[in-house]
């Protein structure tokens, strides 16, 4: 039999179907399996029929492989012994295994049956194959992709001539669950197309008349009806999400899906692929929907469709990717190993369908490929009651079985009775036991897996010892309890205690797992650490720098960023010239106190020691009127503004931020809020469920006056996505500030720097908020955040540089004055990361602000920061006469301080009597007034922001 050669083997998943979790199609929804892959190389041909769309599937003609010779019989031979000895495979060796037939089949369904039967005794149900009953709520089955072999996917005439709507209305959805519920079943799989209002007006005239902005929107107000009316868990398959996406809908479902279905590229860009004019099925698209899963500590379910034209090493590929991840992220929860069957009336109707044999050996090298922890399921419909064959193969689940719905997307093919299902599994030596959609695994992991809104669904339907189903019928639930506030927990005395006593450990207690692999963000780290070869001749940038700094090129402005010695020594003249043009001598600071109400946080940013699970030692948080008592006690010292962030709490509700300021200004109505970083904005809107400008708008009327521009790290998804792992993509970074700009609302900006970056991550960070700032003019002020390494998991696991050098953090202040010259005006350095000295030099190099007293100070502390957790007015003096300045205070808009406020902050000296004596003279301790530490490390910033 001759297998497909790779022809432009894709490296990123095609967007596939909305993974579900079972015995259905591939998860976007709307589409059912697809053509033949791996088998004598035919071809999609035929004259053009009306595809599932309605269209003339005019461009599904002949898409073929060229055919490539089967492997020897050495090549085989060689591969089922490194099978057998458990030895890793490589794609070649797996697409010789991916074509095993007979005893060569036998073979190697025997070994990987023995990897899976070890993890099923790993996890603790040896001989226990399972599956989840559930039932199927198609939401909608129009679709903005055309897929060939979709029968799913209809259009809005097909639907009003059948009598029905363009989306299933609530009562149609509830009277589904609940019937399922009385048949004791505990999943509702949402199933969808993708982004059906982007191609058809009926389905936006729809959702308009109906209330909702877009389909995910409704998606999740269904969910939480399905929770709160009949106690389902909802599976959510709505096709490809965004980071964004996730976080709206992660509160109201326990686990979600997508289908890679194939990394074949040529067969989604090519006409006469299966995908071709499906703009969500491209394999790029799809593996980055399951990254952001995995970013987001989604449970997540994917797979594989075998037999739509694909070459045996490309699906030996998609297999491979999956692995990747999985190791990543850890959150990839099963992977179904669906083969294709062909439907008539689809442009694919004449392609013949995966044979079993195909099918089995697929799953045979998934299980090799992906290990005993992996969860591996076949749709039971699809498989000609051949359930022995592919129980031998190495499955360890059979997905959702339905006793109510049909598989919408396999309609011609019913579920297994669930007896008959159970028989034939015991008839293998296997018990059949009901799961949940969500796996016994991640149940265990608890947060930052499950939302805790769905824990009290949950639990009332597993069984506590194993997490699997217990036997009883769902009811339903409320979805959120009341929001109240925060109740002060922990160790809410750090302010004191941390100077005196320290930390209790470097590390929080779940290092290993919470941050992803070490092992893999390693791999991904090593290219980028190594810096950019430059060849611009620095003198004459220089020059263009001096004359007009506005019309540097890139490539000058590398050049530098890389300046050393008297070329550096030039630059800071060069920038502190600039500095003394726009804004003068003055160097400004604020009379502020930060607040950081909580440490509790589970994003995982794995530059931050601020963060800790809410069972650690250090963790703590306050309650609304200890935040309340802050800004009043920091009131009393003259302080003109509160700084208020804290960890992304799993229990805090979206509102309790406008608790929060509406608290403070009650208390203390003169003071200004700044407070809640994008990370805090994004993570407020996904739980109330509203968008970023409704909540940014409801928080503005709360008493909200002005956000930190932290949580940026850099912008840069190539470095982001190593130092941190669950925060805002760059992309949402800047939404959340411009819509914040257009409402009003100004920001800071921030970059933290000396990490995993390189000085072209520093440039375009530079350039992309240059461009914010001439569009909106939003921005206040940037401030340099130089990484501090000591206690930070990246740099412990041995990944990240022990933070910027000397010559770094000259050079990135002086560019900052240069290239956000003229949109940003003040530049502001951190001594909190650099003390008293550094903070001095970098007044010469460019910077004319100082920041604030702070009071206290939490995230660096945390983080082991050797220079003190606050500054008295006299202490900042003190560092700008270092620099041979005057000092002047400031509002947080950089406008004039009231003069009551002026002298209640000299009498005090701008910090609050109750804080104890430091131990020791530490590190930059400016003048004895107060500052130093007792020389304990620094941290990074917390897990919501620097």
């Amino acid at each position: 039999m001759t297998t497909r050669a790779p022809q432009d083997p894709g490296t990123g998943p095609t967007k596939g179907q909305s993974a579900d979790r079972s015995a259905e199609v591939p998860a976007d929804a709307p589409g059912a399996p697809g053509a033949p892959t791996g088998r004598p190389a035919e071809t999609v041909t035929g004259r053009p029929v009306e595809d599932a769309n309605g269209r003339p599937a005019e461009d599904a003609t002949e898409h073929d492989a060229p055919p490539a010779p089967r492997p020897t019989a050495n090549a085989m031979r060689r591969a089922l012994k490194r099978a057998r000895d458990g030895v890793a495979l490589d794609i070649g060796e797996a697409a010789v295994l991916l074509q095993a037939r007979g005893d060569d089949l036998s073979d190697l369904a025997a070994s990987a049956a023995r990897v899976r039967d070890a993890g099923l005794v790993a996890a603790g149900r040896a001989g226990v194959i399972t599956y989840s009953r559930k039932v199927f709520i198609p939401l909608t089955r129009l679709c903005r992709d055309k897929c060939h072999y979709c029968t799913f996917v209809t259009v809005p005439g097909k639907l009003r001539r059948a009598g029905h709507g363009m989306f299933l209305s609530p009562d149609e959805v509830l009277e589904i669950a609940r019937r399922g519920a009385e048949l004791g079943c505990k999943e509702a799989l949402f199933t969808l197309g993708d982004k059906p209002e982007d191609r058809w007006p009926e389905a936006r005239e729809w959702l308009e008349a109906e209330g909702y902005d877009d389909t995910l929107a409704y998606v999740r107000a269904m969910a939480i009806r399905v929770l709160e009316e009949t106690g389902l868990l909802p599976h959510l398959n709505p096709g490809v999400l965004s980071w964004t996406d996730f976080q709206r809908l992660k509160p109201v479902a326990p686990s979600m899906g997508m289908m890679l279905e194939t990394t074949a590229t040529r067969l989604w860009s090519e006409p006469g692929g299966p995908h071709h004019g499906s703009p969500d099925k491209e394999p790029a698209v799809r593996l980055r929907v399951l990254e952001d899963a995995g970013r987001s500590n989604v449970p997540f379910t994917s797979g594989i469709l075998i037999g739509i034209g694909e070459s045996y090493e490309e699906r030996a590929d998609s297999l491979f990717e999956l692995r990747r991840v999985q190791r990543a992220y850890h959150g990839v929860q099963e992977v179904i190993v669906q083969n294709f069957r062909a439907k008539p009336d689809t442009a694919m109707r004449g392609m013949p369908d995966a044979e079993l044999e195909e099918l089995a050996a697929a799953i045979a090298v998934a299980r090799h490929i992906l290990g005993p922890s992996a969860r591996i399921q076949a749709p039971p419909n699809l498989v000609d009651a051949e359930y022995a064959l592919l129980i031998g193969a190495g499955i360890d689940d059979w997905g959702g079985v339905s006793p109510l719905t049909p598989d919408h997307v396999n309609p011609e093919r019913p579920w297994p009775h669930i007896d008959e299902l159970a028989a034939k599994t015991a008839e293998s030596g296997f018990e059949l036991r009901e799961r949940l959609t969500i796996y016994p695994e991640f149940i265990q992991r608890g947060e930052p897996w499950l939302d805790p809104r769905l824990l009290p669904h949950v639990r009332a339907l597993a069984d506590p010892e194993t997490g699997l189903a217990r036997e009883v019928n769902p009811t339903g639930l409320p979805w959120q309890e009341p929001d109240e506030g925060f109740t002060a927990t922990g160790r809410t005395d750090l302010h004191r205690t941390i100077d005196t006593e320290g930390r209790t450990a470097d590390r929080r207690d779940d290092f290993d797992e919470v941050y992803g692999d070490w092992e893999a963000l390693r791999e991904a780290a090593a290219p980028g650490m190594v810096p950019s070869r430059i060849d611009t001749d620095v003198r004459t940038a220089l020059a263009q720098a001096a004359d007009d700094p506005t019309k540097l090129t890139d490539a000058e402005a590398l050049a530098l960023l890389h300046a050393e010695g008297p070329a550096l020594d030039a630059l800071t003249r060069i920038a502190d010239e600039l500095r003394r043009d726009m804004v003068g001598d003055d160097v400004t600071y604020i009379v502020t106190r930060n607040i950081n109400f909580t440490n509790v946080c589970y994003t995982g940013c794995r530059f931050c020691a601020f963060a800790q699970r809410r069972t650690d030692a250090d963790a703590y948080t306050l309650s609304i009127d200890q935040v309340a008592d802050r800004a009043q006690q920091a009131w009393e010292v003259g302080a003109v503004e509160v700084c208020m962030q804290g960890g992304i709490h799993p229990d805090l509700p979206g509102t309790a931020y406008f608790d929060i300021a509406r608290a403070v200004k009650k208390r203390v109505p003169g003071m200004h809020v700044h407070a809640f970083s994008p990370m805090e904005i994004v993570n407020g809107a996904s739980r109330t469920g509203l968008s970023i400008r409704e909540w940014l708008t409801a928080a503005k009327e709360a008493g909200l006056d002005s956000i930190p521009g932290t949580a940026a790290e850099i912008l840069d998804d190539e470095v982001r996505w190593i130092l941190t792992k669950g925060k805002l993509p760059a992309a949402t970074w800047i939404e959340v500030v411009k819509t914040a700009h257009e409402l009003g609302i100004r920001s800071s900006s921030t970059m933290m720097y000396g990490h995993v970056d390189q000085p072209r991550h520093w440039l375009g960070h530079f350039r992309t908020l240059a461009r914010i700032q001439q569009e909106t003019g939003g921005f206040t002020e940037f401030v340099t955040l130089p990484f501090i390494h000591t206690n930070a998991p990246v740099y412990l696991a041995g990944i990240a540089r022990p933070g910027p050098t000397d010559r770094d953090n000259r050079a990135v202040m002086a560019m900052a004055r240069l290239l956000l010259h003229p949109h940003i005006t003040n530049i502001q350095t951190s001594w909190v990361k650099l003390g008293t000295e550094g903070a001095a030099e970098m007044l010469r190099s460019g910077a004319n602000d100082l920041g604030g007293t702070l009071m206290e100070e939490t995230i660096s502390r945390m983080a082991g920061s050797s220079y003190g957790s606050y500054r008295s007015v006299k202490d900042l003096v003190a560092i700008a006469e270092a620099a041979g300045r005057p000092a002047k205070p400031r509002t947080t808009l950089y406008g004039e301080v009231p003069e009551e406020r002026i002298r209640t902050a000299t009498a005090s000296d701008g910090h609050l009597p109750e804080l104890l004596p430091v131990l020791g003279a530490g590190a930059g301790a400016g003048d004895g007034d107060g500052g130093g530490n007792g020389g304990l490390p620094v941290v990074p910033l917390l897990g919501a922001g620097e």
